[in-house]
């Protein structure tokens, strides 16, 4: 089985810090000031070896919350707007919003979840697979 691109080179502590950004930057997107929480294990690495060896992308799961009502859905207004702005293309648009990045490589999936007692907007962030540089670099991810 053979991707339809060609993976860039890229050890996972880099990758995980352009990781980082990306959803630095999607959190600016949405406008809003919340709690920002994510899961123990920060950016977790998945491996792609369906594809061959010393490939694996990384997905970045975290939220934001502590807001009211009126401030989710704003969020999700504002990256509706916003996402389309900087390169990204919305392929579903509802109460959960999914788009791709191409020329970044990153695709992201955004969940309002307001009907809890916890209200959150839940982000999900995958890259592409990567190649790692050395098969040292990828046993250590």
């Amino acid at each position: 089985m053979e991707l339809p691109y060609t993976p860039e080179r890229m050890d996972p502590d880099p990758a995980r810090a352009k990781t980082r950004e990306v959803s630095a930057r999607l959190l600016e997107m949405a406008g809003v000031k919340g709690k920002v929480t994510e899961p123990r294990t920060g950016v977790s690495v998945v491996v792609c070896d369906e594809y061959g060896q010393d490939l694996y992308a990384l997905e970045h799961r975290w939220s934001v919350g502590g807001m009211t009502s009126d401030q989710y859905d704003a969020g999700m207004q504002n990256l509706r707007k916003a996402l389309g702005e900087n390169g990204w293309r919305i392929s579903e648009d509802g109460p959960e919003i999914q788009a791709s990045n191409e020329a970044e490589h990153f695709f992201v999936t955004v969940t309002a979840h307001t009907a809890t007692l916890e209200p959150t907007l839940d982000f999900t962030v995958n890259s592409r697979c990567y190649r790692a540089t050395s098969h040292a670099a990828y046993e250590k991810a």
